[in-house]
């Protein structure tokens, strides 16, 4: 039985550059734009200014980060988890942390951002056995399937993306 998904970082850029957008239509027109501010959270020229009817965002600095420093923070950027609907959320892992055996009623669709993060299938916990997947990859966790992930020697930020209400439940045997 599969259990996750996997598209590793050379499958999703081809599909993000090269098919996507012969396919999506005429093409956006590309131009190379001024470097971002630094992470510091400096605005950018007044001259730069976006239209907040076109376009949101939040510079790194304005991201709220909440939970446990030092094990897992997680910031959620769209929606609310714990309700019905979409949610986007990021997730910090700290080095040497790892869930146990668990399962979600709903997919959860995962974007490894930086680092690697390790997942492993099955109620019985093995993390000597779990398979890393480095940055760019992209998993699925699917509806009551059975899982555990986490960092190793590295933090590891992904990105989650579902539909709440995001519960979680032990599935463990020892």
């Amino acid at each position: 039985m599969q259990r996750y998904r996997v598209l590793f970082p050379s499958t999703l850029a081809l599909a993000a550059v090269l098919l996507l957008p012969a396919a999506a239509g005429p093409a956006v027109p590309r131009t190379r734009l001024p470097t971002a501010p630094a992470q510091s959270g400096v605005a950018p020229a007044a001259t730069m200014q976006l239209d907040p009817t076109a376009i949101t965002y939040k510079w790194p600095s304005q991201i709220h980060w909440v939970g446990r420093p030092g094990v897992a923070e997680q910031a959620v950027l769209v929606g609310d988890p714990m309700k019905p609907g979409l949610y986007v959320v990021l997730i910090k892992w700290f080095p040497h942390n790892t869930s146990h055996p668990h399962f979600h009623p709903n997919d959860r669709y995962i974007t490894v951002l930086s680092g690697t993060w390790y997942v492993g299938t099955g109620r019985k916990f093995d993390p000597e056995h779990m398979v890393p997947m480095p940055a760019g990859s992209f998993v699925t966790d699917l509806a009551g399937q059975v899982h555990y992930d986490g960092a190793r020697d590295e933090p590891v930020t992904i990105e989650i993306v579902g539909m709440g209400p995001a519960t979680m439940t032990p599935a463990e045997i020892k």
